[in-house]
C-alpha cells in the first residue's frame, strides 16, 4: 500500500519514508530532522507518558487518536527516570493540530514542551492511512523534518531514511540507562494527594534499568518495597552486593538479542542462584533469552493501551498497555519455561515462568502509565512471593 497525500498549502514539516512516500503538514515542537522507525500507538489518552517512555528510543510515533495535546502537559506525567532517557522518542505524528490545553493539571502547551525536549512534531497528516500502511507493510524507516521556511531536500531525506540501519541488532538500553545507582521511594499517584513516599521498609528490590519507567518503580514502592535502581550493565556481583530480596528487569528499547550479549549472562546467574526475578517488556525478553528461548522482530509491533491478554492458567482476560517491536518466539521456549500469558490480538507470547527457579515475566506493561490498571496484581503477586519465601 502506497500512501497518497497532496502537500499542505504551506507545509512546515514532512515525514519522508524510505520508499519515497512524503506526508506533509504543520510542524510543531523542535525544528530539525530525525530518523527512526515509524510505529503507531492506539492509546486514547496518556500521550505525555508515551512520549517519555524510554522504550520508544529511535522511533517516530504516529498517534491514531486525533486529539493530542488538548489536556496539555505537566511535570507529574513524565515516565523517563534518568537524564539519559529524556529524549527517547525522535518524533511524533498527529492527525490534528494541538489545541490550547484545557485541564486543571496542565502546566504547559504541548508544542512548547515538545520543543524543550527536542521532539519534532508533524500535524495534519492522514494518520489512518499511515496506520493502515504500517499494518499491511510493517514499520518503515523514515525521517521527520520541521523547518519554519518549509524548505526540504526530499531526495536527501529519503536517502537518509533508506540508509538507516534500523533497530534489528541494535542495543539501545545502554543509551537510556542510568549512569549511577540510586534509591527510589515515590509511590503511586492518588486523587488530590499526588504521589506519596514509602518509608524504606519491606523487601529490598533491585531494579536493573534497561530504560525503566517511573511507574514501575512507583508500583514496587506502593507494594511496600525498598527500591534500588542499577545500570543495565551492572554485573551479578554488583547486584548481589545490595543484598536484594528480588530483582526486577525493566522495560527498554532496541533489539533484546543485542542487549542480551551482556545482560543474559547476568540474568542466567540470577536464575541459577534462585534469586527471585521479575521481567517486564524488554526484561521479559531478556529473561526468556537467558533461559534459552529466542526472540524475533515483529511486523508492526504492539503499541497501545487497549490490548487484550489472557492468563493461561486462570483464563482471565486483562486489558493492558503494550509497547514492543520484538517478541519471544513461543516455539523456542525450553521445557522448563511455561507460557503464562497470551496476546488475544495475534496469539504472541505475553508472559513466561520458569518451573525450576523463582522467575517470571510479562511482555505487557503491568504498571500502565498510560493504560488500565488490570495488571497491577502482578506486582503484588511477585512481592507476596518474596514475603512468603522470607517466612
Amino acid at each position: 500500500m502506497r500512501i497518497s497525500q497532496d502537500p499542505a498549502p504551506k507545509p512546515t514539516a514532512v515525514l519522508v519514508l524510505a520508499d519515497g512516500t512524503c506526508l506533509y503538514g504543520t510542524g510543531l515542537g523542535a525544528a530539525g530532522e530525525a530518523v527512526g522507525e515509524v510505529c503507531f500507538n492506539t492509546a486514547m489518552s496518556g500521550y505525555q507518558e508515551i512520549l517519555t517512555d524510554p522504550s520508544y528510543a529511535a522511533q517516530i510515533i504516529t498517534f491514531t487518536f486525533p486529539h493530542i495535546g488538548n489536556v496539555g502537559v505537566n511535570p507529574e506525567d513524565i515516565e523517563d527516570a534518568s537524564p539519559a532517557a529524556a529524549s527517547a522518542a525522535r518524533g511524533a505524528v498527529f492527525r490534528a493540530p494541538s489545541t490550547s490545553p484545557s485541564n486543571y493539571r496542565s502546566h504547559m502547551d504541548l508544542n512548547v514542551w515538545l520543543r524543550r525536549r527536542g521532539i519534532i512534531g508533524l500535524a495534519g497528516v492522514d494518520t489512518r492511512a499511515l496506520t493502515a500502511s504500517i499494518r499491511e507493510n510493517g514499520m518503515p524507516h523514515g525521517v521527520i523534518a520541521h523547518s519554519t521556511d518549509g524548505v526540504f531536500d526530499i531526495e536527501k531525506l529519503q536517502q537518509r531514511a533508506a540508509d538507516w540501519e534500523g533497530l534489528e541488532g541494535r542495543d539501545l538500553a545502554k543509551d537510556v540507562t542510568t549512569l549511577q545507582t540510586y534509591p527510589w521511594s515515590e509511590t503511586g499517584w492518588r486523587w488530590k494527594d499526588g504521589y506519596g513516599a514509602h518509608d524504606g521498609s519491606g523487601p529490598h528490590i533491585v531494579v536493573v534499568d534497561y530504560g525503566v519507567k517511573r511507574n514501575i518503580l512507583r508500583r514496587l514502592a506502593s507494594e511496600g518495597c525498598r527500591v534500588s535502581v542499577v545500570s543495565a550493565t551492572a554485573s551479578y556481583e554488583e547486584i548481589m552486593e545490595k543484598r536484594p530480596d528480588g530483582v526486577v528487569l525493566s522495560n527498554g528499547p532496541g533489539d533484546p538479542a543485542a542487549t542480551a550479549a551482556y545482560a543474559a549472562p547476568v540474568i542466567r546467574k540470577l536464575i541459577d542462584n534462585k534469586v527471585p526475578t521479575f521481567g517486564i517488556c524488554l526484561g521479559h525478553q531478556l529473561l526468556a533469552l537467558a533461559a534459552g528461548a529466542k526472540t524475533k522482530k515483529m511486523t508492526q509491533g504492539h503499541h497501545g493501551a487497549n490490548h487484550p491478554v489472557q492468563d493461561v492458567k486462570t483464563r482471565k482476560v486483562e486489558i493492558v498497555s503494550m509497547n514492543h517491536g520484538f517478541t519471544v518466539d513461543r516455539d523456542t521456549l525450553p521445557a522448563n519455561v511455561v507460557e503464562t500469558h497470551v496476546s488475544l490480538f495475534d496469539g504472541t507470547n505475553s508472559g513466561v515462568a520458569l518451573t525450576d527457579a523463582p522467575a517470571m515475566s510479562v511482555q505487557h506493561h503491568p504498571e500502565a502509565s498510560p493504560g488500565p490498571e488490570d495488571s497491577f496484581y502482578i506486582f503484588k503477586r511477585f512481592v507476596d512471593g518474596l514475603r512468603t519465601q522470607a517466612v
